[in-house]
């Protein structure tokens, strides 16, 4: 599963807050920012509440590409 957050990091940049200061606003564990530097998926929950303390839309914080089909010899 392809999913990144590259979105989310450069709006941080663009509103000046870190990550720690997200963590803190929308009251998300340490461990799911270690996820999400990570390129792993989170919940939908988690990234809601994210959305609701930017006040921005999902489309603006996260971006998914699905996995490619492996060629598979018949």
């Amino acid at each position: 599963m392809g999913v990144s957050y590259k979105k989310l990091w450069k709006l941080l940049i663009d509103k000046n807050m870190g990550k720690g200061n997200l963590r803190e606003a929308a009251h998300l564990a340490p461990h799911t920012l270690t996820k999400m530097g990570k390129g792993e998926p989170v919940s939908l929950t988690v990234l809601c509440r994210i959305c609701e303390t930017l006040e921005v839309d999902l489309g603006d914080i996260v971006s998914y590409t699905p996995a490619q089909k492996e060629d598979t010899p018949e």
